[in-house]
């Protein structure tokens, strides 16, 4: 999640993204998210098992700011929220 193009970036794990970006849009996902205004969903991978989402949850939390920019760059170029995208694939 962001705020803006090269932003304020903060990432989570969710079994439920849909619901999940909806709280975050509706300030209602988490205290961080809220404060800072990160409503836009910019970059999102899935896994078959949770356990696998939160070990890259946490790796990808200790890595550089530059590396997420680099990794969100590579796949989404634009910054183009991916919202609606998430939506309409439900």
């Amino acid at each position: 999640m962001t705020n803006g193009a090269h932003g304020t970036l903060y990432i989570g794990v969710t079994a439920d993204l849909p619901v999940r970006i909806t709280q975050h849009r509706d300030g209602r996902g988490s205290e961080f998210c809220a404060k800072h205004g990160l409503t836009r969903l910019i970059y999102a991978e899935r896994h078959d098992d949770i356990r696998d989402a939160i070990a890259r949850e946490k790796a990808m939390k200790k890595w550089k700011r530059q590396w997420k920019l680099r990794l969100i760059r590579e796949r989404n170029p634009d910054w183009r929220d991916l919202y609606d995208d998430i939506q309409t694939a439900r």
